[in-house]
């Protein structure tokens, strides 16, 4: 919110649960989707079920193009990087030795971006995070890729926060990933 409102834009923020400042909506109800995207030009979403519940990324992903669907707004959605390759062509999900506590989202991710991949009437927009993402400082540098794990010289993938929400601002602002996927990374 932070960045988009640094650029000017109007922004309606949503949550699920009651919170000063914020539109209650539930992303898995279409009409309430549908109802939003249309005051909006765009869409961003960056959902997570909770714990045990990770099914509910594909219900929540549909629901949103659906929604989305009945309006002239584009669709940016915060996926995850489950499905980015590797620098050794692995999928990052499928790598050995990953994290048996995240597999679970991670696996869910992989569906919710193959709904994306699937839809060709909606203007989406899937964003996959880096490796890693944590707080930090607001650089405005990054590079993007497309389907593989953006990585540094020492093969670390990593973003602040604020410059994953510069990433996803510039692409609001200028469009350039259209009915597909980018990620970012320093």
């Amino acid at each position: 919110m932070t960045e988009a409102r640094r650029r000017g834009h109007d922004v309606t923020p949503v949550t699920r649960s009651e919170r000063p400042g914020f539109v209650v909506a539930d992303a898995t109800d279409v009409d309430q989707v549908a109802g939003l995207a249309r005051e909006s030009d765009v869409v961003l979403s960056a959902t997570r079920p909770a714990p045990g519940s990770e099914p509910d990324l594909v219900v929540t992903a549909k629901a949103l193009l659906e929604g989305v669907r009945r309006s002239t707004a584009r669709l940016i959605v915060v996926g995850g990087a489950a499905t980015l390759r590797t620098p050794d062509g692995v999928l990052v999900h499928e790598v050995e030795g990953f994290p048996a506590d995240i597999l679970p989202i991670a696996r869910a991710c992989a569906e919710q971006h193959g709904v994306f991949t699937e839809e060709s009437e909606v203007d989406w927009t899937y964003a996959s995070p880096p490796a890693v993402i944590e707080p930090g400082v607001r650089t405005g540098r990054y590079r993007l890729g497309r389907d593989d794990l953006v990585v540094d010289d020492h093969g670390e993938s990593t973003i602040s926060l604020e410059d994953f929400a510069v990433a996803l601002l510039d692409e609001v602002d200028h469009p350039r990933h259209r009915r597909t996927r980018f990620t970012a990374a320093y």
